[in-house]
């Protein structure tokens, strides 16, 4: 009902728009996959090559949360 100025009530005064939530629960995902393929590879478990795939994808996915959340702002 009024001119909000096209911001977003939740960014901090600075103007710095935070990184969206996905991303950081991807990164978050991927740190812990990459310490717990370094932990099975230190055992001696080829289950570490099923870790290091999950750390891809998630890595992937922040990427992708990252640009969608940019591309969103400029929009």
């Amino acid at each position: 009902m009024g001119d909000t100025g096209g911001r977003n009530p939740q960014c901090p005064p600075t103007g710095a728009d935070p990184m969206p939530r996905l991303a950081l629960y991807a990164l978050t995902v991927c740190a812990l996959a990459v310490a717990a393929a370094v932990v099975s590879f230190v055992q001696g478990s080829w289950l570490g090559v099923v870790w290091v795939l999950l750390a891809g994808l998630s890595s992937n996915m922040a990427w992708y949360y990252v640009k969608r959340g940019k591309a969103g702002r400029e929009a």
